[in-house]
């Protein structure tokens, strides 16, 4: 039942977090994290396959080994989220409420990723 569960619902939030790569308003690593969590229980391949990606492996790796984030990812998970946020907020939504909400999700989205501990440089 959990691998009949599980490996699916780890395709669908690679699939999610692939999507974040090229849209800047939605998160990559939060979904690549959980996908992460759902192969590690479901399918040892796939879970090694994004372990050993380029790309994505290293911020699951320092997830997996000590719950922290390097500060690049950090400084670019805000700057995506601050530019594409702002933009929409400038230029795409006209409705003033749902200007004050997407400033809330975005503070909210902002205190999150700050929150999370750095990962300590290597030498």
């Amino acid at each position: 039942m959990r691998r009949t569960l599980y490996k699916p619902l780890g395709f669908i939030f690679l699939a999610i977090g692939l999507v974040g790569v090229l849209l800047p308003v939605l998160p990559t690593t939060p979904f690549l994290l959980v996908s992460a969590w759902f192969f590690s229980r479901s399918s040892e391949k796939w879970h090694q396959w994004l372990l050993r990606n380029e790309l994505f492996g290293p911020p699951i790796r320092n997830w997996e080994e000590n719950r922290c984030i390097s500060a690049r990812t950090k400084l670019v998970a805000l700057l995506a989220m601050l530019g594409a946020g702002t933009a929409s907020i400038v230029f795409a939504v006209e409705v003033q409420w749902l200007r004050y909400l997407a400033i809330g999700m975005m503070t909210l989205g902002c205190i999150t990723v700050v929150s999370i501990p750095t990962c300590p440089p290597r030498d």
